[in-house]
């Protein structure tokens, strides 16, 4: 934790006045209420977590706060006086920005473009840019966001675009910052850089609303926290006072477990074999996988570990069918697969729960129901010549909602795009551990749950491992890759450069390898 005087910096140095206040804030859905009556007031200078299960109410509640939903009941008070906030652009009016958790961007405007979006400045009805470009250099020095004005943003990394997105803020001269879920999408250093550019924007009087599942990030950063479960408030605490089991016990609802529990593996036969494997990049031709080798056999998860950006995608898009490879092999129980579709991956027992939930996990338009059915629509059970049984196909989307805990307003017929990222994520999983797969692909499983869901995850891969799949999971959290695999693979600029007993290895030695500090033969 540090020093707690370092920790309270922001929140002691300012007067406790309140800039915001929230009262009985209730919002519906068709067969939901998200929000039932909750109170919130934040501080000017604070950093104030919102902390709950996915599909708590937290987003639904700041979306009202930034107008983009209308409450049934209660009333928002800015600078003690009642306001009305009809859309984004009234509450940016009233100093309040907000970075989403799935980013507001244009990928074909550039950095800047982004920013001035909606707050253009004009003459004989022509952009000026000039002083906008100046305003946004400034801003970006003042406070550390160093950017490339120019760049396209479809071209600039996730940590970059969370960069825009505060920027859009910062030029807008907000003084209520609103995160949702900043730091589910970035790598650890980015998160360090984030929890840093977030204390100081507090400590120059701005008012932080940071919504988080991570309890570790909620006691380093934030002054008070405020807890939500099933739409109602809970309580709010002063969180250097509180320990990561009570948040997590007043989020739930019940005692977690934050250690993964599995007996010792039992592997049996190689289900994957990769060798060889190197794909190039298409723009560069640089290897972005080189020479990668490996194995994973019935009844062990292995983990593939490393800092984002090192060739982890582009093998695992290799292994699943996503991308091509320019050489080298890969086998699913024996068989070759390198060349196959990934329907025909599917066939030879091949799940996989991607990278990025909404472009490769789930059609957003499509409802609930037929998400869940999309590897298997055309199996007898759910089509009969080449007719879909929307009977059976509901039956099946409803017990998996119930078995899996997805939180949803209208069961089957809820479409993909309404749930919240957590949730999502939870239907996906669902999907594919509920096909019984003999290798499962798991990338960032837990990205974005709070830490029920993620007990609840971390049980189901050990229980598939039990069962005797083979698992390959690929995770940025250290502390996921330490407790839940039996074999770690390290990779560094598109090798695999070490392979650890997660029994046997610190924290401190797989840093070392990550960072290619380590060396390049077994590491326990």
């Amino acid at each position: 934790m540090g020093d707690p005087l370092s920790h309270c910096a922001s929140y002691c140095r300012w007067p406790m006045e309140t800039i915001v206040e929230m009262s009985q804030i209730t919002k519906r859905f068709a067969g939901i209420t998200a929000c039932d009556s909750i109170d919130l007031d934040l501080r000017k200078g604070e950093i104030h977590a919102l902390l709950g299960e996915n599909g708590a109410g937290k987003s639904t509640l700041m979306g009202v706060l930034f107008g983009m939903h209308q409450p049934d009941e209660g009333v928002i008070k800015i600078n003690g006086a009642p306001v009305k906030i009809s859309s984004p652009s009234d509450a940016t009016r009233h100093g309040i920005g907000m970075v989403h958790q799935h980013f507001k961007l244009v990928h074909n405007f550039t950095v800047l473009e982004n920013i001035v979006l909606g707050d253009e400045s004009t003459k004989n009805g022509f952009l000026v840019m000039k002083e906008a470009r100046e305003k946004v250099l400034a801003i970006s020095q003042k406070y550390g966001l160093m950017i490339d004005p120019d760049s396209e943003v479809s071209s600039i990394t996730v940590g970059m675009q969370q960069r825009t997105e505060i920027l859009k803020m910062l030029y807008r001269d907000n003084d209520v910052l609103i995160f949702d879920e900043p730091t589910a999408v970035l790598t650890p250093q980015e998160i360090t850089e984030l929890m840093k550019i977030m204390r100081g924007l507090a400590h120059e009087g701005k008012a932080i609303l940071f919504i988080s599942h991570k309890l570790n990030e909620i006691k380093e950063v934030s002054n008070r926290c405020t807890i939500i479960r099933k739409g109602k408030k809970i309580g709010t605490v002063d969180t250097f006072n509180t320990t990561p089991q009570s948040l997590s016990e007043m989020m739930v609802g019940r005692k977690v477990s934050f250690d993964v529990i599995k007996a010792p593996p039992n592997p049996g036969q190689v289900v994957l074999e990769v060798e060889g494997l190197s794909v190039a990049s298409r723009l560069t031709g640089k290897n972005l996988v080189e020479d990668a080798s490996f194995v994973v056999k019935e009844g062990e998860i292995v983990c593939i570990a490393g800092i984002e950006g090192n060739g982890q995608s582009d093998l695992i898009n290799a292994i699943t069918g996503l991308g091509a490879i320019d050489s080298g092999s890969i086998k699913i129980n024996g068989h070759e697969v390198s060349n196959l579709g990934i329907r025909s991956r599917s066939y030879e027992g091949m799940a996989h729960i991607p990278e990025d939930r909404q472009k490769h996990g789930l059609v957003m338009d499509f409802n609930l129901a037929y998400n869940l059915v999309l590897q298997r629509y055309y199996e007898s059970g759910f089509q009969k010549a080449g007719f879909l049984n929307y009977k059976k196909i509901r039956e099946y989307a409803s017990a998996l909602i119930e078995k899996f805990d997805i939180r949803c307003a209208n069961g089957p017929a809820t479409i993909a795009r309404e749930m919240s990222g957590g949730n999502q994520q939870k239907a996906i999983i669902a999907r594919e551990v509920d096909r019984k797969p003999k290798l499962l692909v798991a990338v960032q499983p837990t990205r974005g749950l709070d830490v029920g869901a993620i007990e609840n995850i971390h049980e189901q891969l050990v229980e598939e491992r039990d069962k005797g799949a083979a698992i390959l999971l690929v995770s940025l959290e250290l502390d996921e890759v330490m407790s839940i695999s039996d074999r770690i693979l390290v990779m560094f600029e598109g090798k695999i450069v070490a392979e650890a007993d997660p029994q046997k290895i610190t924290y401190q030695q797989l840093g070392l390898y990550m960072s290619s500090s380590g060396s390049a033969q077994g590491a326990g």
